[in-house]
């Protein structure tokens, strides 16, 4: 059986307007994926639905996504309204491999979804959590990888608010961050600050006895089973992305080229140039404000160290040229989804 430790690398970032050099909410990510996998950088025109589609939402909105070339879901990505996902792989108390290899939404499917459908941070939120409470979470995480699946965590940003939101199968708890700074790893983050959450979260705690209904209710505790332990290692790549927001933030001047060193940060374990998960694509986006439009740097890349971050603006004149897409074909060997960037 494959095991998640020592493979598995994930690192998101949001920095809020009140600490940045320009009042502008600045976002980051990390997508670390399994050796040989391409991750491409596709953007997606908005979309008019017409009744009697598959499909229950009759519009969806322009996104540019970085995202394995294999799946149809992404890793981060943002849209024409200004919002931007990231999410991460998170264990918990309720992972069963056998459970979450049946084929459901993956955790990727949800971000793409909350982008083509959430024109604020919060009616991502309400997308992802209700599709996932309909339909729920599974199914295979790599075509390298065998019998390789997780439950997600997400952070959600927009231009006035951000986000953090983790599961546990169908189970869920949201944190909304309004000022600082705030990342996720590959653990269960929250703590007693459980802003919203899925219905019935805390009598089923209750009844499963995994919550003694006295004490404060503890996300990370209650439904990490045993996994929040990464929270207080100060070595954990948790706790030092943690330390370099706020490193970089205490003055209030925090820049995007500070998000780009912290995503090159190879002490810390956040940047991962090589070895059996490297990071396999990062981005960075200021989320603008009244006289600014939002900019998404992506690097389409392996490696943010030896990578450039590419900047892309939703206008109608801007297009990813085909250098950063991988050839189509879903009979396609891993390595032959390279695209003319990946190559170089």
């Amino acid at each position: 059986m494959f095991s998640n430790e020592g493979l598995v690398s994930c690192d998101t970032f949001v920095v809020m307007g009140d600490v940045t050099n320009t009042g502008e909410v600045v976002f980051g990510k990390n997508s670390d994926r399994p050796k040989g996998e391409v991750q491409e950088v596709v953007s997606v025109e908005p979309q008019i639905h017409e009744p009697g589609t598959k499909l229950k939402v009759t519009s969806t909105l322009g996104v540019v996504l970085s995202k394995p070339a294999w799946m149809w879901g992404a890793e981060m990505g943002a849209n024409q309204a200004g919002v931007v996902i990231g999410n991460e792989a998170v264990w918990n108390r309720l992972s069963c491999s056998s459970h979450d290899l049946v084929s459901r939404l993956l955790g990727m499917d949800l971000l793409r979804l909350g982008l083509e459908r959430g024109n604020t941070a919060r009616e991502a939120v309400e997308v992802i959590t209700s599709l996932l409470e309909k339909y729920g979470q599974g199914g295979q995480c790599s075509d390298i990888v065998p019998d390789f699946s997780y439950h997600n965590s997400f952070l959600i940003a927009d231009q006035t608010e951000a986000w953090v939101l983790e599961t546990a199968d169908r189970l869920w708890a949201a944190e909304k961050v309004e000022r600082g700074c705030r990342n996720i790893s590959n653990c269960l983050s929250i703590g007693t600050r459980v802003d919203l959450c899925s219905r019935g979260l805390m009598e089923t705690a209750r009844e499963n006895g995994w919550w003694n209904g006295v004490e404060p209710f503890n996300w990370a505790i209650v439904l990490g089973g045993g996994a929040s332990g990464e929270l207080e290692n100060p070595d954990s790549r948790w706790r030092c992305g943690k330390n370099l927001l706020e490193e970089n933030a205490k003055l209030g001047k925090f820049k995007v080229e500070d998000m780009m060193e912290v995503l090159r940060d190879e002490k810390s374990g956040i940047n991962r140039p090589g070895g059996d998960f490297p990071t396999a694509g990062s981005q960075v986006s200021s989320l603008g404000c009244d006289t600014a439009r939002a900019c998404h740097w992506l690097t389409a890349t392996l490696a943010p160290s030896r990578s450039v971050f590419k900047p892309f603006v939703f206008c109608s004149s801007n297009k990813i040229t085909g250098l950063t897409q991988s050839p189509a074909g879903v009979r396609l060997a891993p390595g032959e989804r390279k695209h003319p960037l990946w190559k170089v």
